[in-house]
């Protein structure tokens, strides 16, 4: 009965949100939620400010994404969902719209068409992973080094993390199981398609988290994206793990002394869901804003302050230069064919299900 009333509650929400859409009835200000740094930034100026010149909105950050999945529990459970606007990554937005937290969009209807008419769903294509995510861009997970800390024998592999002999020195590494567990399988020997059956069982779980404990009296647990791009500049890590983009960010527009290793970058989507538990003339505002920034040249404008690939195939084409540095952009992508030679593709489906379980285990883990 509970469910019934949750669907029949949202249907009704979604149908007075598109009446409030089209009365032009909106909400005057909006809060977007993402990560911060560097990759906040880039939303700024090819997103919000745009879209706040254009409609007169007042549009709030909050760098909470990291906890979005919790927050919103949390916010849905006391009746007072505060965001209107989410960034999340693929496997959260899986999670959230399982549990009926995100609203399911209509690509075709919700989404612009690319400029020659093709629906979005075609122009999006095989990245739209789940019925609730609007992805907005594909990132990796990989490693910067301080390469005036490595010696004359720069790292080549993501194996080096582990190897604390020939690159003695810190390490930073984000404080959640995602990406750590799969590269301790593949540097204790699991070949790249059998991680995710190995880390499926009880035996695979302990095997990652063994490896892991040979660094960890070594690591430097990071929670924020910029939290390894500031430990690199200050010199108090020899490596770290961070987003392609950060790492961008610190070597070709702050200079300094870092390189990435793009080995074993682990390939994932990004983007927006909008909360259920919105007011009709928030969530058109939400859907406003959203038909808005994720249009073929908004996406393409973001790729001028990140070098992150934009979601849209028809965006691709439009990736220039920075728009500051004047540099190209397509070979700082994470897709581009040099840097893809060795990736590792993330399994949403397998983190959406696992996900909660491993949380647990990873923090219980840490404070042993």
């Amino acid at each position: 009965m509970k469910i019934t009333m949750k669907l029949l509650a949202t249907s009704c929400l979604t149908l007075t949100g598109a009446m409030a859409h089209a009365d032009g009835h909106m909400a005057n200000e909006m809060t977007i939620v993402s990560w911060g740094g560097a990759y906040s930034n880039s939303q700024q100026k090819a997103y919000h400010d745009p879209y706040m010149e254009k409609t007169g909105v007042n549009i709030i950050n909050d760098e909470s994404s990291a906890e979005a999945v919790a927050k919103l529990r949390a916010m849905n459970e006391a009746g007072n969902v505060t965001w209107d606007v989410v960034d999340v990554v693929a496997a959260d937005a899986l999670r959230l719209c399982d549990e009926g937290l995100a609203m399911e969009i209509d690509p075709d209807t919700m989404l612009a068409a690319a400029p020659d008419g093709t629906p979005a769903s075609e122009d999006f294509g095989e990245l739209l992973v789940g019925d609730c995510f609007i992805p907005q861009i594909v990132y990796s997970t990989t490693v910067g080094y301080r390469t005036d800390l490595v010696g004359d024998n720069p790292p080549t592999e993501i194996c080096a993390m582990f190897d604390t002999e020939t690159y003695p020195g810190k390490r930073s590494l984000e404080k959640r199981p995602i990406v750590n567990m799969e590269w301790a399988l593949l540097c204790d020997g699991v070949a790249k398609e059998d991680v995710y059956d190995v880390l499926e069982t009880e035996e695979g779980q302990a095997q990652a988290l063994a490896k892991l404990d040979t660094i960890k009296d070594d690591v430097i647990w990071w929670s924020a994206g910029a939290d390894t791009p500031q430990l690199l500049a200050d010199g108090e890590v020899v490596m770290g793990s961070t987003y392609n983009g950060r790492l961008f960010a610190l070597i070709e527009e702050q200079k300094q002394p870092v390189a990435m290793l793009w080995d074993a970058q682990m390939f994932d989507l990004d983007g927006w869901i909008i909360p259920t538990g919105l007011s009709p003339e928030r969530q058109a505002r939400a859907l406003d804003y959203i038909m808005f920034a994720t249009d073929t040249q908004r996406l393409a404008d973001q790729a001028k302050y990140i070098s992150y690939g934009p979601a849209r195939a028809s965006s691709a084409p439009l990736v220039g230069k920075h728009a500051e540095l004047g540099i190209e952009m397509a070979p700082h992508m994470p897709t581009d064919p040099e840097n893809a030679k060795n990736t590792f593709l993330y399994n949403y489906e397998f983190w959406a299900d696992y996900r909660d379980d491993l949380d647990a285990k990873f923090q219980a883990w840490l404070s042993q």
